[in-house]
């Protein structure tokens, strides 16, 4: 028998118990997952990469389904830390990328139904993505995920959900602590080839901190039409709208110590907030030319605009070249990509396939910035035209070598341009106007080992680039106009791994070395507003470890531990703080955990009364370093998570009661750091021991 063969017949994906419906009762078989995090579909089992996913059945009980740091924590390798701000975003990094942003998401690659989420200058957010109507979510680290282009550092993807077979309505509420609602709906239905689905909800919270509340809105439709078994078209509509989102800002180790909840009265004598709202359509078209061939075509439109008060001195806004405290713009951007996929029999049972691909991502800022005179908007003081154009080329290739070997090899083109128009020309500020192109091309290689049935081993390799976001380049210290001093980083990425399947039981382990050039960090931060610099040679080194299993029909585990050496590798000085500080070779990098673990225990028994069920999740978190000088750190931290669900059904309405208890036992500690914050203004604390409770009816016509 081909070996292949015999190996997917007894495939159990290492995911599968994690995605399993946590509330069931009765067992749940352990199918392959097919994702498509190597852009082809493939068994997680198969793929040549580190790559974690969650299912619909794990958001849906893992908090309100607002944050991605509800149900992310399960995966090794990605730390998303819940800043308790939302007019910040979360923290996310994969593999200690991304851990420099203070706001957004910086050096990971966001997509949502194959059109992204993630601007062509490599800046993402995650406050648009609808959790009620995903169904799943998976996280793709690695080499591999340098294939995405600029700020791949890794990829994150969410695909929403298809209509449901009947006309089926859900309504939701859930509360919490400190003041949390949230309220939401969704329907979905289908009609021959088409399926419809809708869904909104509304979210808002007081704030555990002074000056954090928040109100956000959204709206996310997806309808999909299948013509004929060969074409498939889907088109998704997002709306978003956030009309209050005010910045607490961070805390000095003092003031942590002696009151978390408090804010820095400046803050909110300057009325630190952001308002935004964001309109998204997009549409993705599926072809089969015949068995062998296939096209996929992206298509979209977004429109996004903000308003976004700092906690910058008056005096500090005053000179002509401060660019104020208030920013706005109005955003538009698109996108296009065809890839074209061709699949080719070598003989003796093997294939090769080979893709090839090309992306167009365009985005324009009208932005202006103003004096924050006390909260108020005042005199200009900025005023520009901004452009990024992003364009791709990817050739891409798989090959069976025998029964036990495999390849995949592939290569991005990038070039990314930056335009800025400059129209407040003044006395002591003069033309900012500029152009700054970088231009990168890729490759990746990696091969896989099919050992026996029930393992498999792989090696990648590849070079990836990250350009400066618009924001970053967009100030200087003390000085007007585009940072136009600032490099695209460059690194080199190695990843060797194995993954082992047995019945009822999952174990994949990872183990990588990334070097960095020209590594962006951030300068200095001062009231919200940062500028960024390139630091030297750094060097991430770690393991990753996820473990599930299924011990009884009643009792399932899962463990993630991710052991990482994330450091500088050569000395410069840090200009953070009042004064600048030399860095020394060995320097962790700020914002990164290096040891990060997740374990859970759940148990839903099958005679359970309603479908009775229960969990417990712990969570450890080690020291966050709050600069590149290592001054300070926030102090490692085990938080404790209970919950109990149930699933009660009469006839066609189903109703599930869920409770959760957050950080059980009380800790005390800083669930973020702002980096280099020049006041010392480090710490954003968490939220002590706190709670949430939902219901959720469901109801089929």
């Amino acid at each position: 028998m081909h070996r292949r063969s015999r190996r997917n017949r007894v495939l159990l994906a290492p995911l599968a118990i994690a995605c399993t419906d946590a509330l069931s009762q009765a067992a749940v078989p352990l199918e392959p997952v097919v994702v498509s995090a190597t852009r082809a579909e493939t068994r997680i089992f198969d793929a040549p990469a580190a790559i974690g996913a969650v299912g619909a059945d794990v958001i849906s009980i893992a908090g309100p389904q607002v944050n991605l740091s509800e149900s992310l924590d399960r995966i090794p390798g990605i730390s998303i830390l819940n800043r308790q701000n939302y007019a910040q975003d979360l923290q996310l990094s994969i593999r200690g990328f991304g851990a420099r942003s203070t706001f957004g998401v910086r050096g990971v690659r966001i997509i949502v139904d194959g059109i992204p989420a993630t601007m062509p200058d490599g800046q993402g957010q995650t406050s648009s993505i609808d959790l009620s109507s995903a169904a799943r979510i998976e996280v793709l680290r690695g080499p591999l995920s340098l294939l995405y282009g600029n700020a791949a550092g890794g990829v994150v993807q969410v695909f929403t959900e298809d209509g449901a077979p009947s006309p089926t309505f859900w309504a939701s509420a859930a509360a919490g602590a400190y003041g949390m609602n949230r309220e939401a709906f969704k329907f979905a239905t289908s009609s021959g080839s088409q399926t419809f689905l809708v869904d909104g909800w509304h979210f808002h919270t007081d704030g555990y901190r002074d000056h954090s509340s928040a109100t956000r809105d959204l709206v996310n439709a997806k309808w999909t039409w299948q013509p004929s078994p060969d074409t498939h078209v889907s088109v998704v509509y997002n709306w978003l709208d956030q009309p209050e989102a005010l910045d607490p800002g961070g805390l000095t180790h003092a003031q942590w110590d002696a009151d978390p909840r408090q804010v820095q009265p400046g803050y909110i004598q300057l009325n630190t907030h952001k308002t935004l709202r964001q309109d998204q359509v997009g549409t993705v078209l599926d072809h089969k030319f015949d068995a062998d061939t296939t096209l996929t075509a992206r298509l979209y439109y977004g429109e996004r605009s903000l308003d976004n008060g700092l906690g910058i001195p008056l005096s500090a806004q005053l000179p002509p070249s401060s660019a104020g405290g208030i920013v706005v713009f109005d955003r538009d951007y698109w996108g296009a990509g065809l890839l074209l996929s061709r699949r080719f029999a070598l003989g003796g049972g093997n294939v090769a396939r080979l893709m090839a691909g090309y992306d167009y991502d365009s985005m324009h800022d009208d932005r202006q910035g103003y004096l924050n005179v006390n909260g108020d908007r005042g005199d200009l003081r900025r005023n520009e035209d901004d452009y990024v154009h992003n364009s791709d080329a990817l050739l891409q290739g798989t090959i069976d070598l025998g029964s036990s070997w495999s390849a995949i090899a592939g290569v991005r083109a990038s070039n990314v341009e930056f335009v800025t128009k400059d129209h407040y020309i003044v006395p002591g500020n003069g033309d900012d106007s500029g152009t700054i192109k970088y231009r990168a091309t890729n490759p990746v290689a990696g091969v896989t080992w099919h050992a026996a049935p029930e393992m498999n081993v792989y090696f990648n390799a590849g070079r990836g680039f990250e350009t400066p976001t618009f924001t970053e380049i967009a100030y200087r210290d003390n000085a007007s106009g585009l940072n136009t001093d600032l490099k695209a980083s460059l690194s080199r990425h190695f990843e060797v791994g194995a993954k082992w399947r047995v019945e009822r039981q999952s174990l994949d382990v990872a183990a990588y070395h990334i070097t960095t050039n020209d590594e962006l960090i951030v300068d200095q931060n001062v009231g919200g507003r940062s500028t960024y610099r390139n630091a030297g040679q750094t060097l991430r080194e770690g393991i990753e470890i996820s473990h599930l299993a299924r011990w009884t029909e009643e009792l399932n585990s899962t463990i993630a531990v991710t052991v990482m050496r994330a450091r500088y590798d050569e000395a410069f000085v840090s200009g953070s703080g009042t004064a600048a500080a030399p860095v020394t070779p060995g320097n962790r990098i700020p914002g990164t955990p290096e040891r990060y673990a997740f374990a859970e225990l759940a148990y839903a028994p099958r005679w359970g009364w309603y479908g009775l069920n229960g969990a417990i999740e712990a969570v450890y978190t080690s020291r966050l370093y709050v600069d590149d000088i290592n001054s300070d750190f926030a102090p490692p931290s085990t938080v404790l998570n209970l919950r109990a669900g149930m699933r009660i059904g009469w006839g066609r309405l189903e109703v599930v009661p869920l409770v959760r208890l957050e950080n059980a036992t009380n800790q005390r500690y800083s669930g973020s750091v702002i980096v280099n914050e020049s006041n010392k203004r480090f710490f954003e604390p968490a939220l002590p021991r706190n709670w949430m409770a939902s219901l959720t009816a469901r109801y089929r016509f």
